[in-house]
């Protein structure tokens, strides 16, 4: 298969996903032609993983920009076009808490109209729509080339032969195409070294089993897949040379939140004397938050718990708690690979650094 996967894309009118529910064994799309469908894609899992859903929602923007300017009668119409904007903006923020690139993308789109309409004169309801429109196209050209680059970054960092443990699925699946954790390990492996990975399945969704086995397989990587109760094990016995995570939100100390059961790895990185390695790019970062005690943790269906495609694998009317996020402090963090290059301990001034945009750190 080609280096970078379609897993967002516009079609001319409309949103087009993969399905991600129904990997590995179908490859369904899903076309959204209006923001609540969009809105309803990312909560449901159609789509998932930090800047993947972060471009859908920019198109999400662009969809609701596009009813409205379809809308248009006339006097106002401008202004309204913008509060529309911003209830769509809403809506989608509150699909998925945790990860911090969906309202930051959202954000971006809303900002930059904003300044088109203030900048332009008397703009057309459908000259704003062409102007969010094109931010969500940069969002994903940027994202894209941003996953390229962590992966130049962070192969530096994996051994020559190198024995990579990952967790959940930060691929192309999650991404524009190309991956933040498995960024690196698709340029080792384009460079011709003998990497080898251990897959997370990642419980309850099964994003490893399901998500990152298939991507792997697709692209040729040499893997072996692990149940997550066995990392502890695979370590003990020497087989893992490190550990390369994605991330949902990165804050200002250095503080990451990813899939649940990040933090259990991180934790036995540390006793085994083994780096644990988080890739993300700047979109991810949030630094309007001090710590990861600020963190909204998305809670999900315990029901994804308590089922498996939609069987019972518990008894009937048993509890179940389903945090879907977990926080590694970053003192159990040994490098951040970010678009712009690593950042080692301690993180706050490389990730400032990080996120200037404009001229000016972005906040929040």
């Amino acid at each position: 298969m080609s280096e970078e996967l379609r897993t967002v894309w516009w079609d001319g009118e409309a949103l087009g996903l993969i399905d991600q529910r129904r990997l590995p064994h179908e490859q369904i799309t899903v076309r959204c032609t209006d923001v609540e469908a969009v809105a309803h894609a990312i909560k449901a899992m159609v789509v998932r993983g930090a800047p993947a859903i972060g471009c859908a929602a920019a198109y999400g923007m662009a969809l609701a920009a596009r009813a409205g300017a379809a809308n248009d009668s006339g006097d106002g119409e401008a202004r309204a076009l913008l509060e529309r904007l911003a209830q769509a903006k809403a809506l989608l923020d509150a699909q998925r808490p945790t990860a911090v690139n969906l309202a930051w993308a959202t954000a971006r789109v809303l900002r930059a109209t904003e300044r088109f309409v203030e900048a332009g004169t008397s703009p057309t309801t459908a000259a704003i729509a062409a102007r969010v429109l094109e931010e969500a196209h940069a969002i994903i050209a940027e994202d894209l080339a941003m996953c390229h680059a962590i992966g130049e970054h962070g192969a530096a960092l994996i051994p020559a032969r190198g024995r990579v443990l990952t967790h959940c699925n930060a691929g192309g699946l999650a991404t524009a195409g190309y991956g933040t954790a498995l960024a690196p390990i698709r340029t080792a492996h384009r460079q011709g070294r003998a990497v080898h990975v251990l897959v997370d399945e990642t419980r309850p969704f099964l994003q490893g089993a399901r998500l990152t086995a298939w991507e792997l397989r697709e692209a040729g990587i040499p893997q072996t897949l692990i149940t997550d109760n066995m990392a502890g094990y695979m370590m003990r016995r020497g087989e893992v040379d490190c550990v390369i995570v994605g991330a949902d939100r990165i804050v200002a100390n250095g503080d990451v939140a990813n899939k649940i059961g990040t933090y259990s790895l991180a934790v036995l990185a540390r006793a085994h004397g083994i780096p644990f390695y988080v890739a993300a790019p700047s979109s991810t970062i949030d630094l309007g938050l001090a710590s990861g005690e600020q963190i909204p943790i998305e809670e999900r269906a315990p029901e994804e718990v308590t089922h498996l495609n939609g069987q019972p694998i518990a008894p009937a009317g048993v509890a179940a708690a389903h945090p879907a996020f977990d926080v590694t402090p970053h003192e159990l963090v040994s490098a951040i690979i970010t678009e712009r290059g690593v950042i080692y301990p301690p993180f706050a001034e490389g990730l400032r650094n990080a996120v200037i945009t404009e001229g000016q750190p972005r906040q929040g």
